[in-house]
């Protein structure tokens, strides 16, 4: 007799992997194999469901055809790994990007992937920012070794597309009958909360720099990345801009 972990599994495979075989002899009954299919298509469908709600913009853009059989396929080879289904879906467009057809679209990945941030962002909530006042009693010789805290509605993203346009259209209804998408690397912050949103465009050294420090790397880290990118790259004033736009919450040393 299997321990109920052991069932748990087989019931799992039955379901998300279509592979009844461990099961059968287990449940027996006529009726087996029909109450699993029922199982089979609310898991399908509430998965489906839940991708298909928060990308509406790459419907959208791909069509709803692609979209629900990559949600499908998605949703079998790729099942939640964590009881919140808000957290389902993150490696959804990379997904899409690999499959059949995908091609025609090669922004595909960089659009879903800015849907995405969009969407867990603004379901963030702000916290009190640091005023640039509050450095003031700081030793300057110590500011590289720190490390900050930043908005939790925050996300960074580089993108070989310039998708924030296409992203825009979407949301404001302005597609045009015929648009060419011209490859451009952007540099892109997204910033959410309590519903709302914003995209904005860095250069690539200023987002080098606010993306190191929203991976908890020290400002002088943060800085030596940014450097690389440009030599000319101010680390003081995009230290006191990013202060100055109210991203910082908090200082780790």
């Amino acid at each position: 007799m299997p321990t109920l972990a052991e069932t748990q599994l087989l019931l799992r495979d039955a379901i998300v992997s279509d592979d009844a075989g461990g099961l059968a002899t287990l449940l027996g009954g006529p009726d087996s194999e029909k109450g699993l299919g029922i199982h089979r298509r609310n898991y399908e469908t509430s998965l489906v469901t839940a991708l298909l709600t928060k990308f509406p913009a790459t419907v959208w853009l791909a069509g709803s055809t692609f979209l629900s059989q990559a949600a499908k396929r998605f949703a079998h080879e790729h099942p939640p790994l964590a009881p919140c289904i808000a957290e389902y879906g993150q490696d959804f467009p990379g997904f899409m990007a690999s499959l059949a057809g995908a091609e025609s679209v090669p922004y595909l990945a960089d659009f879903s992937n800015l849907e995405w941030h969009v969407g867990r962002v603004s379901i963030e909530i702000d916290e009190p920012s640091l005023a640039l006042e509050q450095f003031c009693a700081i030793n300057p010789d110590i500011l590289p070794e720190m490390a900050l805290r930043l908005q939790p509605g925050l996300r960074y993203q580089e993108a070989l597309w310039p998708v924030d346009e296409l992203l825009k259209m979407f949301i404001t209804g302005t597609a045009p009958q015929r648009y060419a998408l011209g490859a451009s690397t952007v540099w892109l912050e997204i910033q959410g909360a309590r519903g709302e949103f914003q995209i904005n465009r860095l250069d690539a050294s200023e987002f080098l720099f606010r993306k190191s420090i929203s991976e908890r790397r020290t400002l002088g880290a943060a800085a030596e990345r940014a450097l690389k990118e440009n030599p000319a790259f101010d680390a003081g004033q995009g230290f006191i801009r990013l202060i100055q736009d109210g991203l910082a919450t908090g200082v780790e040393q």
